[in-house]
């Protein structure tokens, strides 16, 4: 029986600083056994996820690529189509059945991937098979930065300092891309392959190389100024590599290795740019961190249990005005377009429209967690939930409930000129900067709403909701 080493991937796809994929090829190389790369479209379990189309596009098209890329070393890509996490235990038993099989993969840390892998890992140590796991998804694995006592940190701040510490003592490395093999004959089962994507994510280049040079120029040319442009969404201040970090093309280490080399000693200085940008990938470790430390939030449950008890209005018509864009208050519904035209929104507008949702409609935050995850390009479950109960004020490390934005100051700081509003709310495109923000002082504008709440009276309507959860027993 021919052994194989097969490199199973999820959300790693890389030739580049893949641990599992190195590691993988070294091994096969020493013990002359076949590789192969396997990775399989699972469109039911997607949905049921709530991925947005536009990200299950975007992996179609960076799998096909990767099948290229890799072509180019010798290592085959097997591509395969199928519906659900169900499938794969029979798909894995098919394999072992013809090969000698050690299957390596990067560990996932929500629930039903850890019990997607589980099945499989039993399928393969029953044919006396391994099933190696590389926990890489983290810079820092979870588990590794804990307070003195042991304990998962339940707040940010202290949180980063830890992981600077441990940057500081264990450093950087990022493994290369895998020297080509020898090509090899590898007979496979007939499975069906990989359908093509609906080009949806079109706007968005694929390859490894085009993704790198974001990443590197963002470093080099623009995160000098992301302090001072982030916040602005009319700016193209951001790195737009979340989408990319979501699916693993580009990895954390890797983002950080090129800031530190391009910015030099600017990364640790605080307040600069580059060190606030540094800031936004550990936050999204953070969350990882806590979300293995506290498996209750894979279940929706809020992190800070008392605010359970919120009664929530839900009212359908506002949440439905809330995801159309059409709430009255234009920061808002211009976010909310751009959500809905492009798959993606500017980082501010999502604490703001988050805000609005919550705190404004009062409807449960994880309506619009669940909204966000069904069109986000860049949705990933850890980042989406935490940054929602943040927003909330319901997480780990939250806002005070009393923190409300105010979605009209939010739109005059941070989109003064109304560039941005008028982008997405053509309706309001002949107004004057000072109007733009909030052109009800007119007495409306033809053909747009108005507005679904009064922002000051559904605050001091939060403060009570809040009130009647926090007030001590």
């Amino acid at each position: 029986m021919q052994k194989l080493h097969l490199v199973w991937l999820r959300n790693d796809l890389r030739c580049m600083d893949n641990t599992v994929l190195y590691a993988a090829a070294e091994q096969a190389q020493a013990q002359s056994a076949a590789l192969l790369v396997l990775f399989v479209a699972t469109p039911a379990t997607w949905s049921a996820h709530d991925m947005a189309p536009i990200k299950q596009d975007l992996i179609r098209r960076r799998v096909m690529q990767l099948q290229t890329e890799l072509l180019a070393l010798n290592i085959p890509l097997l591509a395969i189509e199928g519906s659900s996490y169900k499938q794969l235990p029979a798909l894995f038993n098919q394999l072992c059945q013809q090969f000698e099989l050690n299957v390596f993969v990067q560990t996932e840390y929500e629930l039903r991937e850890q019990q997607r892998d589980a099945a499989v890992e039993q399928i393969v140590l029953a044919h006396h098979g391994q099933f190696i796991r590389f926990d890489t998804q983290c810079i820092m694995p979870p588990g590794t930065v804990c307070t003195q006592q042991g304990d998962v940190y339940k707040v940010f701040t202290p949180f980063k300092r830890t992981w600077l510490k441990r940057l500081h003592e264990n450093g950087l490395h990022c493994v290369a891309r895998p020297k080509a093999l020898a090509k090899r004959a590898l007979s496979l089962p007939a499975f069906p392959l990989m359908h093509a994507g609906d080009e949806s994510s079109s706007a968005w280049p694929v390859a490894e190389t085009d993704v790198l040079e974001m990443m590197r120029s963002f470093c080099r040319e623009k995160v000098a100024d992301y302090q001072q442009q982030r916040d602005f969404p009319a700016i193209d201040g951001t790195s737009k590599l979340s989408a990319y970090l979501a699916i693993g093309v580009v990895s954390a280490a890797q983002c950080v290795a090129r800031l530190q080399l391009e910015a030099q000693d600017s990364w640790a200085r605080e307040k600069s740019g580059a060190e606030v940008w540094l800031s936004e990938l550990i936050w999204r470790e953070f969350y990882k961190h806590v979300l293995v430390a506290y498996p209750g939030l894979i279940k929706h449950q809020p992190f800070q249990a008392d605010t359970a008890a919120i009664r929530w209005s839900n009212n359908p018509q506002l949440f439905q005005a809330w995801c159309d864009g059409n709430t009255g208050y234009p920061i808002v519904d211009a976010a909310m377009r751009q959500l809905n035209q492009t798959g993606w929104m500017h980082n501010r507008l999502r604490m703001i429209v988050a805000s609005f949702l919550v705190k404004d409609l009062h409807i449960d935050w994880r309506w619009g967690e669940r909204y966000f995850m069904s069109k986000l390009i860049d949705g990933e479950f850890a980042a989406n939930n935490g940054g929602w109960q943040w927003a909330a004020s319901t997480g780990t490390d939250a806002a005070p409930y009393f923190r409300i934005f105010n979605p009209v100051s939010q739109s005059e700081k941070f989109d003064p000129q109304g560039v941005f509003i008028r982008l997405y709310v053509p309706e309001l495109s002949k107004l004057q900067d000072k109007t733009v923000h909030w052109p009800h002082k007119l007495g409306g504008v033809k053909g747009y709403p108005s507005p679904v709440v009064d922002h000051a009276v559904a605050r001091k309507q939060t403060l009570a909701l809040f009130a009647e959860v926090k007030k001590p027993l």
